[in-house]
């Protein structure tokens, strides 16, 4: 029989399923995280441990690893020279490295045009006209990631302190938060000092759950989330029919609060990114033809 894997790979983990080849899924599994701008070596590592255990999962030989062809998609693949890099040390018979955001874009909305946003601990765009893609976005909490979660509990941190200093007025949400710090505002600064983008995506529903009660710091910081968010989707230049899926965790909270032109256009996705990269894997490498290491 032959088989298809396709590998989602981001901060937290990477998960990997195996097909066949019409795209039947026999087994996925979970391993490490998988960003190949931040650790490239320990990102093959998660990568090849992840599709090993799908290959076990599917009760099938994990070696035949060497002999299937993979679609990945994978953070940190917008940028630098990491997809070739990585390309170059991956087992797979035949691969194809993708973004994360092209193998969401796929799962979501299929192979037609459409338009998908991820709203997770990061945050990125992609939109598909005529078979074209374009992605906007995703360049890393450090310089991007506008409306995230990482971007939304870094505000809250700055806030409270800008509410300590009394530069602005404080509110409940400041006030608890500077009591997970010990009310000592210095806690706070060395908190950023080895804070990972999901640490302070973590404060994120907070922020939500302030926003949703009236508190005033809370309402501010969502606003500008939200209207981030709108800014790069309006950058899609979105058709009056195209579909858009919002992904990640923090989508059901923008839902609802994104202006009347985006949420008419609001679809259920068809699926997740690991989803996607199946369905690509299946399309690429179906005939001997198929595909190749590009």
């Amino acid at each position: 029989m032959d088989f298809v894997l396709g590998i989602d790979g981001g901060g937290t983990s990477c998960r990997a399923a195996v097909a066949r080849a019409d795209g039947v899924v026999l087994g996925r599994a979970k391993a490490g995280a998988a960003n190949i701008r931040t650790d490239l070596t320990g990102a093959r590592t998660s990568i090849v441990e992840a599709a090993r255990r799908a290959f076990a999962e599917a009760g099938q030989d994990p070696d035949l690893v060497s002999r299937t062809p993979a679609v990945l998609g994978l953070a940190g693949a917008n940028v630098g020279t990491y997809r070739q890099q990585l390309q170059a040390i991956l087992p797979f018979s035949r691969s194809r490295v993708e973004t994360d955001a092209e193998i969401a874009l796929e799962g979501a909305v299929g192979a037609g045009d459409g338009a998908m946003a991820i709203l997770g601990t990061g945050s990125a765009y992609m939109v598909r006209k005529g078979g074209k893609s374009r992605a906007i976005g995703g360049w890393g909490f450090q310089v991007g990631d506008q409306g995230s979660g990482a971007r939304v509990g870094r505000d809250l941190l700055e806030q409270t302190l800008l509410a300590y200093d009394g530069i602005r007025e404080a509110s409940p949400l400041t006030r608890e938060m500077l009591a997970v710090f010990r009310d000592r505002p210095e806690d706070v600064v060395e908190f950023t000092t080895n804070a990972k983008p999901g640490d302070f995506g973590g404060f994120a529903p907070k922020v939500f759950d302030y926003a949703q009660k009236g508190d005033a710091v809370a309402v501010w910081i969502v606003d500008r989330a939200v209207a981030d968010v709108e800014a790069a989707l309006g950058a899609l230049d979105l058709s009056d029919d195209a579909p858009l899926c919002l992904l990640g965790g923090l989508a059901p909270l923008y839902a609802s609060r994104l202006s009347q032109r985006f949420r008419r256009l609001l679809r259920e996705p068809l699926g997740d990114a690991l989803s996607g990269a199946v369905r690509m894997a299946a399309r690429a490498f179906a005939s001997p033809q198929g595909g190749g290491n590009s």
